[in-house]
């Protein structure tokens, strides 16, 4: 039997709380909370503040002079919201093709500029390529000139006697299209081609925002298509380093195991690189999405909305409404719903991208494959 430990002997080899330490763990909460305060102040007044004004904007009738804080200001509520998503008048009807200018511009552009961006990263990643620093440095150059300058080159190449025409002339031997005065969908065009000219008796009626589904299934226009283009050129190779930054970090070993199964390289591709590339696959999808919603430089430089409002984006649309016709609480509203969208689609993606559990089906194949390459050896 053995004598219980004294109460004193277990107090002291219980460990004691260092008051010093404590008191230091508190002096360096406050000095970490003194060093951030400076920039947690001016995030507040010239980020959060200005949110929150907006949102107040959206649900009221502010004319744009005087404070929107004023007591002429009335609060008119989701009026503003309603008239934009009520499908009918004007302002409805300028929403919803902005949406599906923009829609084909997402749907476009972020699948495009991510295939090239992967594909360009991995040809410059190559162990045998020569000169890869210049390569790199060429694929990049476009994303750091400026979006204006870019823009103003962009409307001269695609000019109706631009260079890009004289090339089709020289391949073709037709004319190219007058790119950024013709304002006829793609898809249109490719049905034209086909003998489809009219809309069938259930597109032809106006429908969601006043647009009819015949019009959603226009496509981007001739002078969106140059736009989508321009985009892919100049933001491939930002997206081209963050997957360069990626594969650098790809085992090797993984590889070499799957060339000693037997793997081509596509499949080593598929199926052991993309899966390892998932993070970075949702940060460039994610900054695609957030960038191809808002884009705005492009069609004010180039177009001004035009051809027949063809190029028209809400983040257009929400700048003319403000500054240009004085209705300050449209253009807050369609800013906060393209907010809600460009929030949405990132979840959607996110969800997509998310890592699932091996199927037990698939478990079981793996186990029968061994199974026989082990009977086999």
């Amino acid at each position: 039997m053995t004598a219980p430990v004294s109460t004193d002997r277990a107090s002291r080899t219980r460990p004691r709380r260092d008051d010093r330490t404590g008191g230091l763990r508190r002096g360096e909460g406050a000095a970490g909370w003194l060093f951030v305060a400076p920039v947690v102040v001016i995030l507040g007044v010239f980020l959060f503040l200005p949110v929150l004004m907006a949102l107040w904007v959206s649900f009221s009738d502010w004319s744009g002079r005087g404070s929107p804080l004023s007591s002429d200001v009335a609060f008119i509520g989701f009026d503003n919201y309603a008239e934009l998503t009520s499908g009918q008048g004007l302002r409805s009807r300028d929403f919803g093709t902005a949406l599906r200018n923009n829609a084909w511009y997402v749907v476009l552009v972020v699948p495009l500029q991510t295939a090239l961006s992967l594909a360009l990263a991995v040809f410059v990643s190559r162990r045998m390529l020569r000169a890869r620093g210049f390569f790199r440095t060429a694929f990049y150059f476009p994303s750091v000139t400026s979006s204006v300058a870019i823009t103003v080159l962009w409307i001269f190449l695609f000019s109706a006697s631009g260079p890009v025409n004289a090339l089709i002339a020289a391949i073709t031997g037709g004319e190219g299209p007058n790119w950024f005065a013709d304002p006829r969908g793609i898809v249109h065009l490719g049905l034209g081609a086909v003998g489809v000219d009219a809309a069938p008796a259930g597109l032809a009626e106006p429908g969601f925002l006043g647009i009819s589904g015949w019009e959603w299934l226009a496509g981007p226009s001739v002078a969106m298509t140059a736009l989508i283009l321009m985009a892919v050129f100049t933001t491939s190779g930002t997206f081209m380093l963050l997957f360069i930054a990626a594969l650098q970090n790809v085992g090797y070993e993984l590889t070499e195991a799957g060339m000693m199964d037997g793997a081509s390289g596509w499949q080593r591709f598929w199926r052991i690189t993309l899966p390892q590339l998932r993070p970075t696959l949702f940060t460039v999808i994610t900054l695609g999405l957030i960038g191809c919603w808002q884009v705005f430089d492009q069609i004010y430089t180039g177009t001004d909305g035009g051809p027949a409002k063809t190029t028209v984006t809400p983040a257009y649309l929400s700048y003319t409404s403000a500054f240009g016709n004085q209705d300050w609480g449209t253009g807050a509203a369609i800013a906060f719903i393209l907010f809600v969208i460009i929030i949405a689609f990132t979840l959607l993606q996110r969800w997509l991208l998310r890592e699932r559990p091996v199927s037990r089906r698939r478990i079981r194949r793996y186990q029968t494959r061994a199974q026989k390459n082990g009977d086999t050896a």
